[in-house]
């Protein structure tokens, strides 16, 4: 179990704490929902972890299969809907792995990345649409 402590700093804004690691960050409401903006809202770190998970994933997947795959990078486009109430209704993600690596291993990076626990974890009404670039084979 991870405990996390967070404290709302008034003005829409709160300030989290890991305790485990002590690690800090603060989330600000969006300027479309009467906040500032100025820091990740809540549903940006929601964003931001399926993205960061799925990175972490196919990292732990790339570990086994001896192959490094540092620069990969994901871009997470979330786009929110207001009905029947206002939540995330869709995540584009878009991961490039900058690691030559073979049919077989493309395979398995993608398939390790739709196992992320943070996907698996979002209500099935979020789309969640996933494309996947990998430089071409020699």
């Amino acid at each position: 179990m991870v405990e996390m402590q967070i404290t709302y700093e008034g003005n829409l804004r709160t300030a989290i704490v890991h305790e485990p690691s002590g690690a800090r960050l603060i989330t600000d409401a969006p300027k479309d929902n009467q906040g500032e903006g100025q820091s990740f809202s809540p549903t940006d770190l929601v964003a931001s972890a399926l993205g960061s998970c799925m990175l972490t994933i196919m990292g732990i997947a790339a570990r086994n299969f001896k192959i490094d795959i540092t620069g990969a990078t994901v871009r997470v486009q979330k786009e929110m809907v207001a009905n029947p109430v206002r939540r995330i209704g869709k995540l584009t993600v878009d991961i490039t792995v900058p690691t030559k690596t073979t049919e077989e291993q493309q395979r398995k990076l993608r398939d390790a990345a739709m196992t992320c626990p943070v996907h698996k974890s979002l209500h099935p009404d979020v789309q969640t649409p996933v494309t996947f670039h990998f430089l071409p084979q020699e």
